[in-house]
């Protein structure tokens, strides 16, 4: 794992364009293969979003041959619902590029069972082959997707019971009403973000400041899911300065040096 250090969300955010765009290119230069791309909601990807969907309009990049899964839906929420990941998906990033329709995969909250929409959707990963890149963002109590503190790092896609303090925290998206946010969501596992061949895991802020200290200065641990990048070969966390405000002063002047070796 390693931290990738920027001034600012915006400075971070084009990091991560770039370098999902860098992937994409790379491995259409040497198959034909699609590209499997792991997508995160909430406001922090947005402006990694708004570059990558500047990139295909300005012909420097196309999703023709992407597949994309999403980490996460909440449960009982309809498509059309403005708050709902299907929505968001459509309008930060999907209606603004050139993927086709057939390669975008959203969980669905609104299944008859459940359980088996999760089983079949770690399924359909695997028969597209695996994560690429997974691109995810970090909750306030570093948790990634719905991996509430406590999951599981061995979990896979499952039903879950949203904490009250992700419900408030979300409760932005809903009027300022925490009891309007759905109670559960189905998830993507840690395990399954973590089997990706690359992980990009985006976290800006001081509100992340915690979280983010946590999963790299602090040990492994079902506390904060975001440390299970500790283990991934290939992870990487792209931060802000105020994301990086409580880590030790070693900590950082190490991160910085190895990137700039």
């Amino acid at each position: 794992m390693k931290l990738i250090i920027r001034n600012n969300a915006a400075e971070g955010s084009l990091w991560a364009a770039r370098r999902i765009a860098d992937a994409i290119r790379a491995k259409a230069a040497r198959s034909n293969d699609p590209f499997v791309l792991g997508l995160c909601t909430g406001s922090t990807p947005i402006g990694t979003y708004a570059e990558l969907i500047r990139m295909v309009k300005a012909g420097e990049l196309s999703f023709r041959n992407v597949i994309t899964f999403n980490m996460d839906e909440y449960v009982g929420l309809s498509v059309e619902h403005p708050e709902s990941y299907h929505s968001f998906m459509h309008r930060q990033l999907f209606d603004g590029i050139d993927i086709l329709p057939e390669n975008i995969h959203i969980l669905d909250g609104n299944a008859a069972d459940l359980d088996a929409e999760c089983a079949a959707y770690e399924a359909a990963i695997e028969a597209a082959g695996g994560f690429d890149l997974f691109l995810g963002g970090v909750g306030e109590d570093g948790h990634i997707a719905f991996n509430e503190p406590f999951s599981p790092l061995c979990s896979r896609t499952r039903v879950i019971t949203l904490t009250r303090d992700t419900r408030e925290v979300n409760a932005r998206f809903f009027g300022g009403d925490p009891e309007a946010v759905p109670a559960r969501a189905l998830t993507v596992g840690v395990a399954t973000v973590l089997s990706a061949r690359e992980v990009v895991i985006l976290a800006f802020g001081s509100r992340k400041a915690r979280a983010l200290r946590d999963a790299v200065e602090g040990p492994m641990s079902h506390y904060c899911t975001l440390s299970g990048m500790q283990n991934h070969a290939d992870g990487i966390i792209v931060c802000d300065e105020a994301a990086v405000g409580e880590l030790k002063v070693s900590s950082y002047r190490y991160f910085k040096a190895i990137e700039e070796a």
